[in-house]
């Protein structure tokens, strides 16, 4: 961040080389690592001529000066002449990429990668910070979370909360259909360690549409249920033993591996491991999360297979985080001897939506047939109640034809009484006369 307060007034024009192709920002770093890199030419150079004593009794120390001096030198020219080393020298340039990044470089080399120079969306940045986001609140909420032990994020109203929560908001506002979903602020806030919050938007945006996040973290999250389709397949088809013994414990994949692809390792591994993997994930996309997942599964499969459900959930967050804080290397070269077959991912692609088309189709069925029972439920309720209306009203009916009966019954044996008393009346009078 402190590099864009720095005026370019300051620049040597000398020093620029052959940037012509560069944005401002990569210049001035470009410039203040070349006359770092000149000082420490200076510097070793003086220290070779400070006497024999002094060079016996530091030649460790000026040999890795020598190493830091040469890498600093090669990715300067690798900066200086980007399109040059794409197009040319595209294998070396993945070799050294895979060796790490030095960190003096990762803000230009991470925006060379993504290709997020000289966006049209920087523009609109300032702008989108002026206005309000429905997902404000759950940002806010989950800024504390993110990076928490980081000097730059700690504390409530550190320049580093503040930007995060810019960055997160902007993007909710560009993109509303993802809006804002949580482990974004962990990726987000690795870019804001290495360049200011502008470039970093840039970036994000390029990782959403181009490197497969966007689709990660959409509501549905249908591509985080893809990725782990995958990376089963290549379980059962590497690791078999492993994934039996997996499957009869009940420990499923997304249990362990969500968060792999959700925050690209930054929540399982110390920083200086999962910015390495960040590196390679800049160059490669999510092939270099599936070959450290599968290496991990690789590394640890004696120890998993002795351990029952809770027993691997402990290894897994207590001793897997920390086997490669002394030597990152190592864990890049497990990696890339994992087989990772870019047809046949395409393939379990394939086979996948196949079986989730056919999921799909068998969910919708069962929808259809549920919603079908459901309305023979309510016809048969409303028949039933119908029937019982019509019970009451027939019982009702009954009783009133009863009660009606009887009463003809008696106004019947009124009448013949009165008809008896007619008659008797009438042959009295008939008597009398």
């Amino acid at each position: 961040l402190s590099l864009s307060k720095c005026s370019s007034k300051t620049m040597n024009p000398s020093l620029l080389c052959n940037t012509t192709h560069l944005p401002n920002a990569f210049l001035l770093t470009v410039t203040l690592l070349e006359a770092d890199s000149k000082s420490m030419r200076s510097m070793s150079g003086s220290r070779r001529n400070s006497g024999s004593s002094l060079v016996s009794s530091s030649s460790a120390s000026s040999n890795l000066s020598h190493l830091e001096e040469d890498t600093w030198i090669l990715w300067g020219r690798i900066v200086n002449e980007w399109e040059e080393w794409r197009r040319k020298k595209e294998k070396l340039l993945k070799e050294l990429i895979h060796k790490g990044i030095p960190h003096h470089f990762r803000a230009i080399v991470w925006q060379l990668l993504a290709n997020a120079a000289d966006m049209p969306v920087k523009n609109q940045y300032s702008e989108l910070l002026k206005m309000s986001s429905p997902c404000e609140k759950l940002i806010r909420r989950d800024i504390a979370r993110t990076y928490p032990e980081h000097e730059f994020f700690k504390g409530q109203d550190s320049l580093g909360q503040e930007v995060l929560f810019n960055v997160m908001k902007a993007y909710s506002l560009v993109d509303r259909e993802v809006g804002y979903c949580q482990g974004s602020a962990f990726i987000v806030g690795l870019l804001l360690m290495q360049m200011p919050e502008e470039e970093a938007f840039c970036v994000f945006v390029r990782l959403m549409q181009e490197y497969r996040l966007r689709e990660l973290f959409k509501p549905s999250m249908a591509e985080l249920g893809l990725c782990i389709y995958q990376f089963e397949y290549m379980l059962q088809e590497q690791l078999p033993e492993l994934n039996v013994h997996f499957r009869s414990q009940s420990f499923h994949t997304s249990m362990y591996a969500s968060s792999w692809f959700l925050t690209l390792y930054l929540t399982f591994f110390p920083l200086p491991v999962a910015t390495r993997i960040f590196d390679i994930f800049m160059y490669e996309g999510l092939e270099i999360i599936f070959r450290v997942g599968i290496a991990i599964l690789q590394y640890n499969q004696a120890e998993l297979i002795q351990l029952d459900m809770e027993g691997m959930s402990q290894h897994f967050q207590k001793v897997i985080p920390h086997q490669f804080d002394s030597c990152p290397d190592k864990l890049v070269l497990k990696a890339y001897q994992v087989k990772y077959n870019p047809k046949k991912m395409k393939r379990y692609i394939k086979i996948t939506l196949t079986v989730l088309q056919r999921l799909r189709t068998e969910n919708r069925l069962l929808k259809q047939r549920i919603e079908t029972l459901e309305k023979g439920q309510v016809t048969r309720a409303l028949e039933a109640e119908e029937n019982y209306v019509i019970k009451r009203e027939l019982a009702v009916a009954r009783q009133q034809c009863a009660a009606a009966t009887e009463n003809l019954e008696k106004a019947q044996e009124t009448i013949r009484l009165l008809q008896e008393q007619k008659v008797t009346i009438h042959l009295c009078l008939q008597f009398q006369i």
